[in-house]
């Protein structure tokens, strides 16, 4: 197959080195590529240097509302709530139900917010029919285009990737993705990582699920591509098995009052970490996450603490 060039840096030492400056800092907001302006934080995207706050908007499960007007009402709420908290990114995909039109009706009801960035997925089988679904969840939406879209879980990856290298060319797309989930293919998401010019990935990563620190995220640094981090908070489960335990008394050192500010700081002090998408159906949460990437950060030396101690709770 035949893809675009794509300069990207060479397989270097660069991961050793940006490790190196964490451990020298308190503050991960002192890294190279990350700013931060009153709310919130933000990472650059690596092919671009875009920046994009640390903490975006999931929608697997949490929008899937169906017609239940109230719900989608709810639904537009949090969405207007992330956005006048500094948000941007909003992730969905054919796959999870109702959740498209509901984020198009979100975004008319809230006024179709300019800071959007709309990241979506392709999920068929065939570019025939990848490229009718892409049109389809384009008008769900009710946006121009889309900044991202993705192979999820890297089906037909083979048929669909071209279509939307086409599309960036073409200027009907601005960034190309792959992903998966629950630490499924990484092999294949590494060797795709390596031979073609994507400009994100989208992983699972989370303070119990943490394969992802021993190749990919490495590998996403020193190829220049950026990283959406899905199930931070493993759909609510990570949350449960913490909040059996105290919350210690140390985490005051990063500014965390509770066990969600706990997990998903460490998710977004990764370095490779672009953006991470936790899903909430409560205004509450999404002020709580957006807020989470405010505050004192975990340096390299915290989160190698943070993740000895979650490995010592039973």
């Amino acid at each position: 197959m035949t893809t675009p060039a794509k300069t990207t840096p060479p397989l270097n030492n660069s991961r050793r080195r940006l490790l190196g400056m964490i451990a020298a800092s308190p503050l991960l907001v002192a890294l190279p590529g990350l700013t931060r302006h009153s709310q919130p934080a933000t990472r650059a995207i690596p092919s671009s240097g875009e920046a994009l706050p640390l903490v975006g908007l999931g929608s697997w499960i949490s929008f899937n509302v169906g017609n239940d007007k109230a719900a989608r009402d709810a639904s537009a709420e949090v969405m207007r709530n992330f956005f006048q908290a500094g948000g941007r990114l909003i992730d969905s995909s054919p796959m999870y139900g109702s959740a498209q039109e509901v984020i198009g009706y979100g975004l008319t009801k809230i006024g179709r917010p300019a800071a959007l960035f709309a990241a979506d997925k392709v999920w068929v089988s065939g570019g025939d029919a990848g490229r009718a679904q892409m049109e389809e969840s384009r008008q769900l939406w009710g946006i121009p285009r889309f900044d991202l879209l993705q192979v999820h879980n890297l089906l037909s990856w083979e048929a669909h990737l071209p279509t939307l290298f086409t599309m960036k060319a073409n200027g009907r797309l601005r960034y190309t993705g792959i992903t998966t989930s629950h630490g499924r293919r990484h092999g294949d998401m590494e060797q795709l990582m390596k031979s073609q010019p994507l400009d994100f990935i989208q992983l699972t990563y989370n303070l119990y699920d943490r394969e992802a620190e021993q190749r990919l995220l490495p590998l996403a640094l020193e190829r220049g591509i950026a990283v959406i981090v899905n199930r931070p908070f493993q759909q609510g489960a990570l949350l449960r098995r913490l909040a059996r335990h105290p919350l210690p008394s140390w985490a005051a050192e990063i500014d965390c009052s509770n066990w969600a500010q706990f997990a998903l700081k460490f998710v977004i002090s990764h370095p490779a970490v672009t953006c991470a998408i936790p899903a909430t159906t409560r205004v509450a949460h999404v002020l709580e996450n957006m807020g989470t990437a405010s505050g004192r950060l975990p340096d390299q030396a915290m989160r190698a603490r943070m993740a000895a101690f979650v490995d010592s709770l039973s």
